[in-house]
């Protein structure tokens, strides 16, 4: 494959580096310079609703700029607000945001429920939910994942019962941040005897709906970014079901389908490399040892940077492989594991660079290496190795899809 871009792909490259120079707000580019760990930065979906006002004005300026630019929505077709670009152009877009450092707008309902409304949606459902996602009125809530069904997701129980003109929803989800959010998408059985990937559903339901509860879960790095959200007699329209009754398995197979060549991952930890090499370089006094544990890290930090470098081209491979509309499955399951392990991978090296100042993780400490980034990313990445399917299910994925070997 030719890794270069065309003309045509470098005028596009150089229209979203113009876009982003000229648009992106004050608040994002301070963020991107102080090099605060993701999680306690602040994301677009949070501070559209941010009590801050200037994070709030941010994240509607910059949004109102990606509209302008027509890059809201950069896979949706026209029609629906989107830019209609090809996936290489996808790939080079999600490119330059990660490298600037801009938050992508809309979230979930953006990249994976507007793809679904679009692709298995009804044009009353799209028209209903489309323009207000767009815009982040609409904020959504992946219901997928259930206590025991999480990797395993086809063995998921929570019932959705018809009722007339309503299906009533009963059990419980988990891994979703729902708080705090207005719609979910999720599935759920709505027939208990078909095999267990036949019946299910793909609703859309009202988080204001009367007998819905959630309790934050509080992960490894003392925040609470996921959910446990329980449905208790939920009463939802029938018209609110996507891609018909016990279709719901194959609308979020192609969900779960939807931009995963991973090229922003790979971005960013390209830049953490190079942001550990500066920091060693340049800070004094606390971290003048951490020079001689730089030494004795080299060649764990140098295979870092090559695995780096084969995380990009690989998501270069997979966009390839979706432009031209062949199969990517096994390669976007090894850009996962080794996108995620790599993180891991990585901030354990660096937290043996700054050795005991490793255990100072406030960001706004003093002595916290680079305000406690890597230590934070340590934590952070558990979650990672789970997220969109647990890495030992994507091995399994890459040796039976990729590899052909029978099933054990």
């Amino acid at each position: 494959m030719d890794w270069a871009d065309s003309p045509q792909q470098a005028a596009f490259r150089t229209q979203v580096r113009t876009l982003v120079e000229g648009s992106l707000p004050e608040l994002y580019r301070r963020r991107a310079a102080a090099g605060r760990p993701r999680g306690l930065g602040g994301v677009w979906h949070e501070d559209m609703r941010s009590a801050d006002a200037e994070a709030n004005a941010a994240a509607r300026a910059w949004a109102e700029a990606l509209h302008a630019g027509g890059f809201s929505a950069p896979a949706w077709p026209p029609q629906y607000g989107g830019a209609g670009l090809s996936t290489l152009e996808q790939f080079i877009f999600n490119q330059e945001m990660a490298e600037a450092q801009a938050p992508a707008v809309g979230g979930g309902g953006y990249s994976l429920v507007g793809a679904a409304l679009i692709a298995h949606g009804s044009e009353e459902q799209r028209q209903r939910f489309l323009p207000k996602t767009l815009t982040g009125e609409y904020q959504w809530f992946q219901g997928f994942s259930e206590p025991g069904a999480g990797s395993d997701l086809a063995s998921l129980q929570t019932r959705a019962v018809r009722d007339g003109d309503e299906y009533v929803i009963d059990g419980q989800k988990l891994w979703g941040r729902s708080r705090g959010t207005d719609w979910c998408f999720g599935l759920f059985r709505t027939d208990p005897l078909a095999p267990k990937h036949r019946g299910i559903s793909f609703i859309v339901l009202d988080m204001r709906t009367p007998g819905i509860t959630s309790r934050p879960i509080i992960t490894l790095t003392g925040e609470a970014e996921v959910d446990e959200t329980f449905f208790e007699a939920v009463r939802v329209p029938a018209d609110q079901v996507v891609g018909g009754e016990n279709r719901g398995w194959y609308v979020a197979m192609y969900v779960l389908d939807i931009e995963r060549s991973n090229v922003g991952n790979a971005v960013v930890l390209r830049r953490y490399i190079n942001a550990l090499l500066a920091a060693v370089e340049t800070e004094q006094g606390r971290t003048q040892a951490a020079g001689g544990r730089l030494t004795r890290q080299r060649h764990a930090i140098a295979q870092h940077y090559m695995d780096s470098e084969v995380l990009f081209n690989l998501s270069y491979r997979i966009a390839s492989l979706q432009g031209a509309n062949e199969p990517n499955t096994s390669e976007s399951s090894s850009s996962k594991i080794l996108g995620s392990e790599l993180t891991q991978r990585l901030s354990n090296t660096a937290t043996k660079v700054y050795g005991l100042y490793a255990n100072v993780w406030d960001p706004d400490s003093e002595h916290a290496p680079q305000q406690g980034l890597f230590t934070y990313e340590y934590l952070h990445s558990v979650l990672l190795t789970i997220y969109g399917g647990s890495n030992e299910i994507q091995r399994n994925v890459i040796a039976t899809r990729g590899l052909g070997l029978p099933r054990g």
